[in-house]
């Protein structure tokens, strides 16, 4: 594993963690291990909003990955919502919104890869300008259910893929199946980005970097699904990790 690419993973956070009860990195292991499995070693930052510290960890790595979580806060992504609205969304944690948000600048500053899955696809749209569905099933009443968090390594829905992109390139089909368990979504998106995959309902499943900004990364995948939580039954996924990985670090390519 000497050559393998050293991929930054954000992690969620825990007010009272399993160890005296203290504020705490929270990660399901089948981020690194999807990581580990595609031929990278993933790297657990730590949920601290230091610039420095930040730039210091993405120059040090070869990619990024923005993993899923709790809700970002609303003011990121919405504007003057319902109370309605506002009961739907979960108390952020402010330390690791400021934190990826930090994050997400460095990686187009210093051109790294990045992978963001789930909240990663919806705090990287905010973060650039875009704005998010606060809560599907309050906006969106003919959308399908997409919060089925009890089939969470299951195939929930089909979604469609457009065949000039990168998620087309990695599955090689223009319809793909995929898990669910989200109840935001990307609503308008950042000029940017350009929108690769979507569910039946129209739900915005896939990102990628615009036709016009397609060299500012060396790659950029977004997604609302959890391929993680689908390399195991559905090998296929895996593909999705092996491509970040080759693109982390090119000169490790024989290698892996």
């Amino acid at each position: 594993m000497k050559s393998a690419p050293l991929i930054l993973v954000s992690p969620s956070t825990q007010r009272r963690g399993a160890e005296f009860s203290d504020y705490s990195l929270s990660l399901s292991d089948a981020y690194p291990q999807a990581i580990i499995t595609a031929g990278g070693i993933p790297w657990i930052m730590s949920c601290t909003p230091s610039a420095e510290l930040v730039a210091e960890s993405v120059r040090r790595c070869d990619g990024v990955m923005l993993t899923g979580g709790d809700d970002i806060q609303l003011e990121l992504y919405a504007s003057n919502p319902s109370p309605r609205l506002r009961k739907t969304v979960s108390a952020p944690d402010l330390f690791r919104d400021l934190t990826e948000l930090l994050l997400i600048d460095e990686v187009f500053r210093q051109r790294k890869s990045l992978l963001a899955i789930c909240r990663g696809q919806q705090i990287l749209n905010a973060a650039l300008g875009g704005t998010l569905v606060v809560d599907i099933a309050s906006q969106e009443p003919r959308a399908i259910n997409h919060s089925r968090t009890d089939l969470k390594d299951k195939i929930v829905h089909e979604i469609s893929l457009i065949p000039d992109s990168l998620m087309f390139r990695v599955f090689g089909r223009r319809t793909l199946g995929v898990n669910s368990s989200h109840h935001q979504a990307v609503c308008r998106v950042t000029k940017l980005l350009r929108v690769t995959a979507t569910s039946t309902d129209g739900t915005i499943e896939a990102l990628e970097l615009s036709r016009a900004d397609s060299q500012l990364l060396p790659y950029l995948l977004a997604v609302q699904f959890h391929p993680e939580r689908l390399v195991g039954r559905h090998p296929e996924f895996l593909e999705l990790f092996r491509s970040f990985i080759l693109a982390c670090a090119p000169k490790y390519k024989r290698s892996l």
